[in-house]
């Protein structure tokens, strides 16, 4: 069974606790990690913890909220191997996941009807990875991953050095 990361900031603490419900009712797992309320915090915190979790493979894939979906996407592809995907329409939450592989769904709370987001959800959770040449492109994505990795090392040796003369 696949098992789903579930992370959001206050703004998008409603629409989590809806789509979360709607995620167990479907027969997913669920891993959610937060936050439990509306009060304030920083989206980047629960794009990490998600992130972090997909990445790994403690959970298959993962749905990020906040107000726009923009933020947390942001966040969340800052850590190598994810492929956060902010769709709001029925055709980028295919398309998302049969050209991209996206791993991480990506909403705003403020922006889209809980009805629509749930949609989105079930399009999204039950779409395949066509593969192919789409493949051919997500390894080129990697292949940058990995070089700006390797100039950032490469960056960080040159400081260090510079700091021991």
């Amino acid at each position: 069974m696949m098992k789903i990361a579930l992370g959001n900031d206050h703004a998008a603490y409603q629409l989590k606790e809806q789509v979360k419900a709607h995620v167990e009712a479907l027969g997913y797992e669920t891993h959610d990690f937060g936050t439990f309320d509306e009060a304030s915090v920083d989206y980047p915190d629960y794009a990490f913890f998600v992130g972090k979790a997909v990445v790994e493979g403690e959970c298959e894939r993962g749905i990020l909220l906040c107000g726009t979906g923009i933020g947390i996407g942001i966040a969340a592809n800052k850590i190598p191997g994810i492929r956060a995907a902010l769709c709001h329409d029925l055709f980028s939450a295919e398309c998302s996941r049969k050209h991209n592989n996206a791993n991480i769904l990506t909403m705003g709370a403020r922006v889209i009807d809980p009805d629509l987001a749930l949609k989105i959800v079930d399009i999204w959770l039950n779409t395949e990875f066509e593969g192919g040449r789409h493949q051919r492109r997500l390894d080129k994505i990697s292949n940058i991953e990995d070089t700006m990795a390797v100039e950032r090392a490469g960056q960080l040796a040159k400081i260090v050095k510079e700091q021991n003369k």
